[in-house]
């Protein structure tokens, strides 16, 4: 299973990284929204895990262009951001996330969410 990872913040992205490879995932990583916008056709991954609040395109609108997408709208979406009010996670829900959770989140509930998705494609 291909994931993207989408984080400006690179102690995230490496620890990230570096758990979904210890899991056996093929890993993509991009540094803003638009890298990540150009991975996601290039690469094509099963699974995103996106920020929210990133420099160039936010994680709402790739969310959105994923879901709206036809060819990626398969893919799924886990929001992982500091954002944690409850409009913040209706916002993600209503963009189409398959899953958000808030920042600091429990890396053994993201490996098994991860785990129970991709046993979903």
């Amino acid at each position: 299973m291909k994931v993207l990872i989408a984080d400006d913040e690179p102690n995230i992205l490496l620890s990230l990284e570096f758990l979904m490879k210890k899991e056996g995932y093929r890993v993509f990583i991009a540094r803003d929204g638009k890298e990540a916008y150009d991975l996601i056709q290039q690469e094509m991954p099963d699974l995103l895990l996106l920020d929210i609040m990133m420099p160039g395109m936010d994680g709402y609108e790739l969310c959105r262009f994923v879901k709206n997408t036809e060819g990626f709208r398969h893919m799924k979406v886990i929001f992982l951001s500091a954002k944690s009010k409850e409009a913040d996670l209706k916002k993600g829900y209503e963009a189409g996330a398959d899953l958000y959770l808030p920042k600091p989140f429990s890396t053994r509930e993201l490996v098994a969410k991860v785990a129970e998705m991709s046993a979903q494609a």
